[in-house]
Formats: C-alpha cells, structure tokens, sequence
C-alpha cells in the first residue's frame, strides 16, 4: 500500500505530465497538499495517532477549515487550498484509493462584505461646498453633479443618463418645479427621488451656462428654453456636446477632491453612500432609504446600519466615560 507521501507524488505527476499544469501552479498545488498531510497527521487527541490521508472523512475536513479560519487565513485563501485538496481526492477516486470524496461538499467560510466607503458629514459638507478655480462652465457643472451625486443619492449610470427633456427616449430627467429626479435605476427599474434646495440652485446656474460650452460665449438658455424640444438631451455634457461618461464624472470627481484636500479620492459611488448612511443616521428610516436608493432587496441596504452602528461607536468612545481606558499608574 502506498504512503501518503507516494500519494501525494502521484498526483503531482499527474497534474505536471498528464494536465500540463503550470510549474506555479504545481507547486502551489505541493504546499496545499504538505499542508493536508501536517493536518492528517497531527493527532486530535492525546489517545490519537493521526489519520492516513486515505482515511480521511468530512468531519476531519472541516475540522481543518475551521482550524485555519481561526488561524486568520481569509475565505478566499481556504477556497483555494480546498479547491487543491478536492482535486487530489477527485484523482484518488479515480484510482480506486478512496470511495468518496471527503471535500465535495465541504465550502469555505464566506468573507464578510466590506463596507461601503462613506465620507463623514463634515467632509460631505465641505466637499459639496468647495469651489474650484475652474472656469465657470466647468464649475457650475462639476458642482451640480456632486449636488445630486450626494444630495439625491444617484448612482453615476443614472447621473449621466439625465436628460433636459421629458421624452418617451429619456432615461431620466429633472423635475425642477417638483424638486424631483426621475432616474432609470438597475433592472430598468424607475424611481423618483427629491432634489434638494441646494442641489436646485447648483442646477439652475449649470442650465444658464450649458448651452455656452466654454462659458465663453453668449448668456445660455433659461430654464424653460432648456426644456424645450430644440434643446441638446443630455443634462450633463463634456465641451464639444456630447453626453458625459461614468467614467470622465470618476475622473473630475477625483480631480475636485484632490483640489479640495481631501483625505481620500473621492468617487461617485461614494457620495452615495454618504448619502444613504447620512439619511440613515438622521432618520433611522431603513425602509425609506431602501426606497431612495432604489435597492429590491432590503438586505442591500441594511449594509448602512453597520456604518451607522460605527458612527455611534465613534461618538460614545469619544464621550463615554466607560468607554476611556484607563492609563496605568
């Protein structure tokens, strides 16, 4: 019978010869299984001698997973050396060594989804406040975008889909008496959400200067001109006319935060979290936010009662006296 060790150099043959693995590949392969047979030897308990790699079942497997979990090894890094170790009792089956396959079922622990990157209120404040040297055109742009980016919470595919006029083709629209926005959000679902006295203001002076291009040129339409059919779609144009791209709002959005001194780059998908998590924290409406964001699954917005959990955790470390710890004498 042969050892677990000739076991292990029978299926890195195979992988190197027969499946033509890369010598990378196969060598990770060597550490997950060296790995596998440390496991299987050390002994459970006291009266125990270790298991041979042939006699190994479910309970051993998982037993290793949730060995390595407290050991700090990350979900996806167990994935991988599981992924290994199904593949050498896969090969084992074949070669009639053992009758089923201990890791089949086996899965690794699901890492917890990182949280949403939100700006704190000041900084949301101060960002949505800031000014930059640009030309007028550009500023008055670039401020309405970051006005309704926070302020209504859009995601930036419904932010440069807006158009200035209400048609069967518009993805979405402002409603400037209402102080809505009417936005096509994911699953082509429609939603409206309030605009903001700010946002408001910022969109009127960016719909006085759209039509100049380079602010350079004559006084640009009104309000009602803007609305009318002979008016250019996008609400958000670049300097020759076109329709804005997600991409090019990363790009000024970042490029403003750097102006403004910013901590940290500052993306769209950012404000709109600040968004969610700033209404939360204020309201404590989970339901209403869901509806504000457009989210079909309650459970996608629950992610902002952690950053409100943190918010509250941070003001009582800050002003509980229970929570200080006391220095050393």
């Amino acid at each position: 019978m042969q050892t677990d060790s000739a076991l292990i150099e029978g299926y890195l043959e195979h992988v190197r010869v027969e499946k033509r693995l890369a010598a990378r590949t196969v060598e990770l392969y060597a550490l997950d299984l060296a790995k596998l047979q440390r496991f299987a030897a050390a002994p459970a308990s006291p009266a125990d001698t270790g298991v041979a790699l042939r006699d190994v079942k479910n309970h051993h497997i998982r037993r290793w997973v949730a060995t390595m979990h407290s050991g700090g090894r990350s979900g996806r890094g167990i994935a991988l050396i599981l992924s290994g170790w199904r593949g050498f009792y896969a090969w084992l089956g074949r070669q009639g060594q053992v009758a089923s396959n201990p890791v089949q079922d086996v899965r690794s622990p699901k890492a917890p989804k990182p949280l949403p990157k939100a700006l704190g209120v000041d900084d949301a404040v101060q960002f949505a406040d800031f000014h930059s040297d640009d030309d007028a055109w550009l500023e008055a742009r670039d401020c309405a975008m970051v006005e309704l980016l926070y302020g209504s919470g859009l995601r930036v595919g419904e932010l440069v889909g807006l158009d200035v006029v209400v048609s069967a083709q518009a993805k979405g629209w402002i409603d400037m008496q209402a102080a809505e926005a009417h936005v096509l959000g994911k699953g082509s679902k429609r939603r409206s959400v309030p605009v903001g006295a700010a946002a408001l203001r910022a969109l009127q002076r960016w719909l006085a200067l759209r039509g100049t291009g380079a602010g350079l040129a004559a006084p640009g339409p009104t309000v009602a001109q803007v609305h009318s059919a002979d008016a250019s779609a996008a609400l958000f144009q670049g300097r020759h006319g076109t329709r804005l791209t997600a991409q090019s709002v990363w790009q000024r959005l970042q490029r403003r935060s750097q102006q403004a001194g910013m901590a940290t780059p500052v993306h769209p998908h950012m404000l709109r979290h600040s968004f969610a998590s700033h209404v939360l924290q204020s309201s404590s409406d989970l339901r209403g936010v869901q509806e504000l964001l457009g989210h079909a699954n309650i459970s996608t917005t629950q992610v902002y009662t952690r950053l409100d959990f943190q918010h509250l955790a941070k003001a009582y470390d800050a002003a509980h006296p229970r929570a200080k710890v006391k220095k050393s004498p």
